[in-house]
């Protein structure tokens, strides 16, 4: 894998973010992943919870600018900066003025889902494939982390499927036990529906719960990563029917287990 290209996307991400499974696992992935050889780029939403000077985020002028439309409005996007103390990773930052400026991640202080949710995921995905289009990198593999980048498998193989940056690129989604009660907006299809050509292909965000948003995900996924130790009956079930390759779950082998599994995945082209 020395050399390879390894994009992680991630809703959360220490030490940005509290420390969750999701948000160390996918650190944990990518740092290690760096430390053998491989060029890493992550990205992550820039929720207004993080401490933009303790953190020393500084926006990418060259990368800022342009506006991505999101259910036929444009909304400006900001790219922001930052390095991870002692690892030399960057870490990009998608953001936006109407949807991340808030001081929180998911939910107000009732606890309730932000009523646009829905396009704060459909901007976050637009968000990261036009910035990796803007840097010209193309990635070997790349590593979805977290609900609210799972619209991203969907966009790349229909919104983005001639874009030649992405042809060879290896879509893998690890899957986590960090589900939300109820649904997004009832609206997220319709919305996803404005930019693709094929509305059956959002079929699952017709009713947009937890487990439907990650089975878009997966039908749109070359492999899957098991996240958590306990997952959703429902979803280990619809996976196994998919038949794709999969890593189960186990403590602690994260280091190795990853790149062995991205590896596999490249030799198998």
């Amino acid at each position: 894998m020395k050399d390879k290209r390894v994009l992680f996307v991630s809703s959360e991400v220490v030490p940005y973010l509290p420390e969750t499974e999701l948000s160390s696992t996918s650190f944990m992935a990518a740092k290690n992943a760096h430390s053998k050889g491989v060029q890493t780029r992550i990205f992550m939403p820039r929720f207004g919870v993080i401490n933009e000077r303790r953190h020393q985020l500084h926006e990418v002028i060259r990368l800022s600018g342009m506006n991505l439309v999101v259910n036929d409005v444009d909304m400006p996007l900001i790219i922001k900066v930052a390095s991870i103390p002692k690892e030399r990773m960057q870490v990009y930052f998608i953001d936006n003025e109407e949807y991340f400026k808030r001081k929180a991640v998911f939910t107000d202080e009732d606890d309730k889902l932000f009523t646009d949710n829905d396009e704060r995921a459909i901007f976050f995905a637009k968000g990261v494939i036009e910035t990796v289009k803007k840097l010209n990198w193309a990635p070997d593999i790349i590593h979805v982390h977290g609900w609210m980048a799972s619209l991203l498998p969907l966009y790349l193989k229909e919104y983005y499927k001639e874009e030649p940056l992405f042809t060879d690129s290896k879509i893998v989604t690890s899957i986590y036990n960090n589900g939300f009660d109820g649904e997004l907006n009832i609206d997220l299809s319709n919305k996803v529906n404005f930019d693709l050509s094929e509305p059956a292909k959002s079929k699952h965000l017709e009713k947009p719960t937890h487990t439907n948003i990650l089975k878009s995900a997966i039908d749109n996924s070359d492999a899957i990563i098991y996240g958590s130790e306990n997952l959703d009956e429902e979803l280990t079930s619809y996976i196994e029917k998919k038949e794709l390759p999969v890593l189960t779950y186990e403590v602690d082998t994260i280091k190795e287990t990853y790149l062995n599994f991205y590896a596999d995945l490249l030799v198998d082209e």
